[in-house]
């Protein structure tokens, strides 16, 4: 295999992070209906929580101590609140989350079943009334001095992009070590936007000529281009005022839209098809919220685009089966 033109790649900054045990996750090439696709095996990078959840809140979370209270908000089925609520579990850490309803799918249902085990507060609330909630809560612990850490919906705050600037870099560091081709475009299910940002920003720094193909999951009015570029330029100024080094502007940013189906969480029959033909030549398990979209995108474009196209996967949906043990009904209800 060609090894990258790099001539040196740059080093990732020393920031303050939590002893999540997040580390490099492998990459893997499958043959599908006669082409090559390569995954980024994100679903493998952590022990517990393993995804892009991992990477963010590995920096999100630094410095949590056990009297700290950490207020979040999501979907109903939202992974990023069953991720931050288990990830700051294992630093002894609690968390309350707001949540709001959307449509469920089996592996959605799993998730919410999965929130209520974990999380020592988690009402489902219309939309308006969970922001309220939310916004009293965060009142509530400025009067009263608590220790609380504020994460954001998505974890899509500038320290949390970073955790994927890094994976950016390591995945620049295996096309240099000869690991996979150097991508045309990378594929991704984006719902805050955080990954694609970070993504972006990542490699442009690295110098790795490659496109970020965000597969919107949720509605276009919060899911757009324009959403990442202004995450990656809000994170381009925190990055230069924290650590001094001043990142070059993305990497080339598209939004599909038409991979979405009829709402957040109801399965796209395209989608489950991509994750069933995937699953037959690998052990990869793709949700139908996030992963299933993604694959079907990522599916079509490598049949029909030019160079390697690479389904970052973001999620793993082992960390579901114990849910599913003591809910099992979650699994097979809708």
């Amino acid at each position: 295999m060609e090894r990258s033109p790099f001539t040196s790649l740059p080093t990732f900054p020393a920031l303050p992070r939590a002893p999540l045990g997040v580390h490099e996750s492998p990459v893997e090439r499958v043959e599908v209906d006669g082409f090559t696709i390569w995954l980024k095996r994100e679903d493998r990078n952590a022990p517990v929580m393993a995804g892009n959840k991992a990477r963010a809140l590995q920096f999100l979370l630094a410095g949590l101590t056990p009297k700290t209270l950490v207020l979040t908000l999501g979907g109903v089925g939202s992974t990023h609140v069953l991720a931050t609520a288990r990830l700051a579990a294992t630093m002894g850490a609690r968390t309350w989350a707001v949540r709001w309803p959307h449509a469920l799918n089996p592996s959605a249902r799993a998730v919410a079943a999965a929130i209520g085990d974990c999380c020592e507060q988690a009402p489902v609330l219309a939309a308006p009334l969970a922001l309220l909630r939310h916004a009293g809560w965060r009142l509530g612990a400025l009067v009263s001095g608590r220790d609380v850490r504020l994460i954001p919906f998505g974890g899509s705050a500038p320290a949390g992009i970073a955790g994927h600037i890094e994976a950016a870099l390591e995945l620049a560091a295996q096309v240099e070590a000869g690991l996979l081709p150097a991508p045309r475009r990378i594929v991704l299910p984006t719902g805050s936007g955080g990954t694609a940002a970070g993504l972006a920003l990542g490699l442009a720094w690295a110098g790795l000529e490659c496109e970020v193909v965000g597969v919107r999951v949720g509605p276009r009015i919060g899911i757009n281009r324009r959403r990442v570029l202004a995450l990656a330029a809000e994170t381009r100024r925190w990055f230069r005022n924290t650590t001094g080094l001043q990142l070059p502007a993305p990497v080339t940013v598209r939004v599909l839209h038409g991979y979405y189906g009829k709402a957040y969480g109801d399965p796209l029959p395209a989608g489950q098809a991509a994750a069933r033909k995937l699953s037959r030549v690998t052990d990869v398990s793709l949700d139908d919220s996030y992963g299933a979209k993604a694959a079907a995108a990522a599916l079509d474009l490598a049949a029909d685009s030019d160079g390697p196209t690479l389904l970052w996967v973001t999620h793993d949906t082992r960390a579901l089966d114990s849910a599913v043990a003591r809910h099992p009904s979650a699994a097979t209800a809708g």
